[in-house]
């Protein structure tokens, strides 16, 4: 076989590959009966790092649409805009409220039911069952799980500069960070950018779920297939942000406001025509 010369009796003939090992190497294995290790081992490859503006930058972004698409869109958009919004008319009081709660100052002073009662409200966004949450927070206490919910949203909103608000979702949906409260997750995080952000944030409040969240809805509505959070490099607090951002391009303008635009997108993607 050529593969090598048994170390044994010194022949080259009738050596077969008994297996190849991890690090590429193979034990091979004469006529004899004496099997050696042949082969030097391979260096591994390196997977490509890239930086975040780099990442960012390779995200699908509107103008990957194909015309066509958008024109279909652009429809439906006309005759959902057609119809008078039916708005809540306490909601814009309850963001008001917790914009101030969520404020350096509020987040010091307020009374730790306020931060309970909010991650189990669905006035203006539906952050669905909370059960961990409730459960860890009735395990530690209103005064700890009060203070470990105050760092999570703090550290959210006013984390250090240097870190993104995309990077800095990522620690607190990982538990990198020893304060993140228990069950403080996605939706409601997300919630909290809502509230805080209103001209920016959706009130979708998940990246992907079977009922549709950003995710499905971009693919749904305009065809434009966005990473699968399991994707190597794409966090999904990245995911999460950066779809928020090519979903509300896409909608544009013309809407009250950012809950006027996720309703237009819930109502499409239920549309005939649109893409499985």
């Amino acid at each position: 076989m050529g593969l090598a010369m048994c170390p044994l009796c010194s022949e080259d003939d009738d050596i077969e590959v008994v297996r190849t090992l991890d690090d590429g190497r193979r034990v091979v294995k004469h006529r004899c009966g004496y099997a050696w290790e042949h082969g030097a081992p391979v260096a591994p490859k390196r997977i490509a790092s890239h930086s975040f503006d780099d990442l960012k930058a390779r995200f699908p972004k509107p103008e990957d649409i194909e015309p066509k698409v958008l024109e279909r869109a652009a429809r439906l958009k006309t005759q959902y805009l057609a119809t008078r919004p039916d708005f809540d008319p306490g909601v814009a009081a309850y963001w008001a409220k917790y914009q101030q709660v969520f404020s350096p100052d509020g987040l010091r002073t307020c009374d730790p039911r306020v931060l309970k009662d909010f991650a189990n409200s669905e006035v203006g966004a539906r952050p669905g069952n909370q059960a961990t949450f409730n459960s860890a927070w009735n395990t530690m206490g209103d005064t700890a799980a009060g203070e470990a919910t105050r760092k999570t949203i703090e550290y959210l909103l006013y984390g250090p500069d240097a870190v993104p608000l995309e990077d800095r979702l990522q620690q607190l949906l990982d538990g990198t960070k020893p304060f993140a409260m228990t069950g403080f997750k996605e939706a409601l995080l997300t919630r909290v950018l809502c509230v805080m952000q209103p001209d920016r944030f959706l009130t979708i409040l998940k990246y992907t779920t079977e009922a549709g969240g950003k995710r499905e809805i971009t693919r749904m509505v305009y065809g434009l297939e966005l990473p699968a959070p399991e994707s190597v490099n794409w966090t999904l607090g990245r995911l999460i942000l950066w779809s928020n951002d090519v979903l509300r391009a896409l909608a544009g303008e013309g809407f009250a406001n950012q809950q006027h635009a996720a309703a237009f997108l819930w109502w499409a993607k239920d549309q005939p025509g649109g893409f499985l």
